[in-house]
């Protein structure tokens, strides 16, 4: 085969690098702008779809119908994967964008709980899964299309642009927020919500008509012209254990703790400053976006740099850093832009005091169960006030009671009550008598109902973030790049995109709801952060022993 003839020169002398990156970044972007507004308004959905639930179980419900397009993501890869590995990268990767965007379209004209009732949060979460689908097949698709294309010394640095789709799609979806906000005011939460969604109509339109124009990657063309393609992606991915051990060791050494980390990162420090700290969501929006448009180089950077030093000690030694220093970046989070929290928490402590087995786990995302004890309404309301407290056993047969302050030091006891005997409208009389009693004596020693903006030390906040950007690009710069190098060409779109799938979708997806969990049993508000570090050592571990440096191999060969 000539080079003047061939597929591959074909394709380089009519699309230049920089319009294939362009395009691949573009429709990428859209996919996870779509994809996180969610995640960005969760709170304001748990309302709109989820009025039949106690706010504490409607809020986990949220999450979870968040991480829902997670938990189908590695599906997607599959489906999507050996699709791209059959008929060519550019037809999955049209098909994924077109799907994400009539499922996010959908979610902005759905109709609301108080309107459907339960049909609401039904087709919520039908759309979230659709949507999980989508992405699961985009990401890859789009990582593979632009690594074909880019010569092997530079591979890090051209997909290193396609990493940096995420986490501007999230700055997009907060800034569209942070203007529909400011213009809608009240009305945002009542029905201006779905404007983000909508707006996602025409970004649909103009992706579609950039991918139309893309011809398909170089190397699928001459596998294609070389009948060396594979016709059982699937069977040949998983069938081969040299390959699958290889799947197994990107998920475990690399997409695991590399997606904790990004979320672990954003949406996490996001959740953490306005659901915990109590930090008003514009003013929160607007510092993690500032971190981001810092931060959003660095991933070019790091994926220029994993050219000349390699892909692999970068990334792991971004996920170590992380791992060592989550728990001091949070509680400096803390100190900086809720300093009354900490200060109250260590002048006058919270309690619940409460017999054996009489507290539950307050989970019930149906909404069926009524939690009575007099235990789970003591660490109810103080759940619901962003309060950190401990749990001390007492006397069985005795009625919980929430102290407040030092014994022996004037701290104040607010008894909970026993309601399985009450009926639901006394209970709830009894709950608001209570949650009133408990939220008053908080404020009383120095607890409070929101950050203090004239307390923020915003440029601390701001850093803090931004150090969290720097482990997100550190280990996402050149992960494309290592994932597409670690696999040969005729199955690479199915063994890459089902280790980050399932690194994405149920390590990382599941991280908010998992965190917001354990903060709630545990009452510590950095409890949540275990999950994170123990993730990200367990994936130091493995990618430092079971995972091969892969910098300078082919785009065509890259796992031989």
């Amino acid at each position: 085969m000539s080079t003047a003839s061939s597929p591959i020169a074909a394709s380089r002398v009519g699309m230049s690098h920089a319009r294939v990156i362009f395009a691949a970044s573009l429709g990428t972007g859209f996919e996870w702008y779509d994809f996180f507004l969610y995640g960005s308004l969760a709170a304001i959905i748990s309302k709109q779809f989820f009025t039949g639930l106690n706010e504490t179980s409607g809020f986990i419900f949220a999450l979870l119908t968040f991480a829902a397009g997670f938990a189908v993501r590695p599906f997607g890869a599959l489906v999507f994967g050996r699709l791209g590995d059959l008929v060519g990268r550019k037809k999955t990767f049209l098909a994924t964008i077109i799907i994400m965007g009539t499922a996010t379209t959908l979610v902005g004209v759905l109709p609301t709980y108080s309107s459907v009732g339960i049909a609401a949060p039904i087709a919520l979460i039908a759309l979230r899964m659709l949507q999980g689908l989508a992405i699961g097949g985009e990401y890859g698709g789009a990582a593979i299309y632009v690594a074909e294309h880019a010569p092997p010394g530079d591979r890090g640095r051209y997909t290193s642009w396609i990493q940096t789709t995420a986490t501007l799609a999230l700055l997009l979806s907060l800034l569209v927020i942070m203007a529909c906000r400011a213009a809608l005011g009240a009305d945002f939460e009542t029905w201006g919500w779905r404007i983000p969604f909508l707006i996602s109509t025409v970004l649909l339109a103009v992706s579609v008509y950039i991918r139309l124009q893309l011809a398909e990657s170089p190397v699928f063309q001459q596998m294609v012209a070389e009948g060396s393609s594979s016709r059982a992606p699937i069977r040949d991915a998983f069938g081969d254990w040299n390959n699958l051990k290889m799947i197994l060791a990107a998920l475990f050494g690399a997409t695991a703790g590399q997606n904790v980390i990004w979320y672990g990162g954003q949406l996490y420090a996001l959740f953490f400053l306005t659901q915990v700290l109590k930090v008003e969501p514009q003013t929160a929006s607007f510092l993690l976006g500032a971190a981001l448009l810092i931060g959003t180089p660095l991933y070019l950077v790091f994926g220029r740099l994993s050219d000349r030093i390699g892909r692999k000690k970068i990334v792991l030694l971004g996920m170590a850093l992380a791992a060592l220093t989550y728990f001091p970046i949070y509680r400096a989070i803390t100190h900086f832009a809720n300093p009354a929290i900490e200060e109250a928490a260590q002048r006058a402590p919270v309690k619940v005091l409460a017999e054996p087995g009489g507290c539950s786990l307050q989970f019930d995302p149906i909404g069926k169960k009524r939690f009575v004890k007099s235990c789970d309404i003591a660490k109810a309301a103080l759940a619901k006030a962003g309060v950190p407290y401990a749990t001390e056993i007492t006397a069985p047969g005795t009625v919980a009671v929430v102290r407040i302050g030092r014994s022996g030091e004037g701290a104040t006891d607010v008894p909970s009550f026993e309601g399985a005997q009450l009926s639901a409208q006394r209970f709830r009389q009894e709950s608001d008598t209570f949650a009133s009693g408990v939220n008053g004596a908080l404020r009383a020693a120095g607890y409070p109902a929101k950050a203090d903006p004239a307390r923020i030390n915003y440029p601390m906040v701001w850093l803090m973030l931004v150090i969290l950007m720097v482990y997100v690009t550190a280990v996402t710069g050149p992960m494309a790049a290592w994932l597409v190098e670690l696999f040969p060409a005729r199955v690479r779109y199915t063994s890459m995109s089902v280790p980050y799938h399932i690194g994405a979708g149920w390590f990382g997806g599941f991280l908010p709801a998992v965190a917001f969990a354990l903060v709630a049993i545990t009452g510590d508000i950095y409890s949540g952060l275990w999950y994170l570090v123990i993730v990200v050592a367990v994936t130091v571990i493995a990618g430092l022993f079971f995972l091969p440096e892969t910098a300078g191999r082919t785009a065509q060969s890259a796992a031989g």
